[in-house]
């Protein structure tokens, strides 16, 4: 399967980008196709201007980096997300990303999208019990499984949240990517 795995986080010495670095290990040892998608180092601007405003009245011609994007997308089964739990919820880069590219008739409207399955890899500071006591990680299945990817087709959609990764042990660390990687090379059968 050929996955588009998409990372928004400002620094690539973070542990986000060595969660994806791990995951899209795992991928390719199951014989997955991955392109990695920087989204802060590509330059997206994630400001939904003018341009990029869905049209409920007739077609509408997207700005390049939009249909850029669209295009890119298009090319693949499934998708990933690898990112920070920040406010609990996805980083304003990537809540820029899906307002602009998964667009109406896109996304949405007219057509759906068509891929497989997508994982939504969110790296929370907080412990499991934190995000439990308050349902948070709840909140987040509800926000992106049914209200985005479902309305734009894509049943197939799981959250996957690792936790205390601000955590000084180099066994947590370890755990983290570990976890990540397995969830790259189960992608397709545990989704």
């Amino acid at each position: 399967m050929k996955v588009l795995t998409v990372v928004s986080h400002p620094r690539v010495d973070s542990l986000t980008f060595a969660v994806a670095a791990r995951f899209v290990e795992g991928l390719a040892d199951a014989g997955h196709e991955t392109e990695v998608l920087d989204l802060h180092r590509i330059g997206f601007n994630p400001v939904l201007w003018e341009a990029d405003e869905p049209d409920w009245a007739g077609e509408k011609i997207y700005s390049a980096e939009v249909r850029a994007e669209m295009e890119r997308m298009s090319r693949y089964d499934a998708l990933a997300y690898v990112f920070p739990v920040w406010w609990y919820s996805v980083p304003a880069m990537l809540k820029g990303y899906i307002d602009r590219v998964w667009n109406k008739d896109f996304a949405y409207g007219r057509n759906k999208l068509r891929h497989k399955q997508v994982l939504w890899l969110g790296l929370a500071a907080d412990s499991k019990e934190h995000m439990a006591k308050r349902q948070y990680e709840q909140m987040m299945n509800q926000h992106l499984n049914i209200s985005i990817a479902d309305y734009c087709g894509i049943s197939n959609s799981r959250v996957e949240l690792l936790y205390d990764t601000l955590s000084s042990e180099p066994e947590v660390r370890e755990e983290l990517l570990s976890n990540a990687y397995r969830l790259g090379l189960d992608y397709e059968n545990k989704l």
